[in-house]
């Protein structure tokens, strides 16, 4: 099912079932979106991104960094990152996203794609770092850029376009039962920055 309206409803679950998926639309104007765009790609430490897959080290395209409360370590494909402390306009997307969605966060992992041919392969946020069904804000700058949902077990399929200055939230059994992705595209030639605001459980 494709979810290409500009009429959305952030009450109106995204998913048939087995989880919980809200789209706001656009949260801020554009000038203020591409005042943040500018801000993040100048501003933030972006790394190239690490994994181990079949014990082999894969470094991306595609740049990533990771800010928090505190200095976190956060484990994914077999990587471990330390979370720098929060920007200016870090800490400000972050009060803006919590005073939308009502959610706390204590984290964020930024993703940069350079063009439409880096994108992110099928997977979910479930690692045992993660709050368990908590939810995960998605701020989204720059290019538009499709986003989609796989159901594990029923293969449903479920995706929308991601503007600019847009937030989605992924909560409940969302990570449990679903796989998203974002898609390359040959025809985006523009970055996109994307926020993921997330809860670390800390002990």
């Amino acid at each position: 099912m494709d979810l290409f309206s500009p009429e959305y409803d952030p009450n109106t679950n995204l998913l048939p079932r087995d989880g919980k998926v809200l789209y706001y639309g656009k949260i801020m104007d554009y000038s203020k979106a591409e005042f943040y765009y500018n801000r993040l790609l100048e501003t933030i430490e972006w790394k190239n991104d690490e994994a181990v897959i079949f014990g082999k080290l894969i470094i991306t395209k595609r740049k990533v960094a990771w800010y928090g409360d505190k200095n976190f370590k956060y484990s994914y494909s077999n990587v471990t990152k330390e979370a720098l402390l929060w920007t200016t306009e870090l800490l400000e997307l972050k009060s803006l996203t919590e005073q939308i969605t009502g959610e706390t966060y204590n984290s964020c992992l930024l993703n940069l794609y350079h063009d439409g041919n880096e994108g992110m392969a099928w997977h979910s946020d479930g690692e045992k770092d993660l709050k368990k069904n908590g939810a995960i804000a998605s701020l989204s700058f720059g290019a538009q850029r499709k986003f989609a949902f796989k159901h594990k077990t029923t293969k449903e399929t479920v995706s929308l376009m991601l503007e600019q200055g847009s937030l989605l939230v992924m909560k409940d059994e969302t990570q449990t039962h679903w796989l998203h992705r974002l898609p390359p595209s040959k025809k985006i030639i523009k970055p996109r920055i994307n926020l993921t605001f997330r809860s670390i459980v800390t002990k």
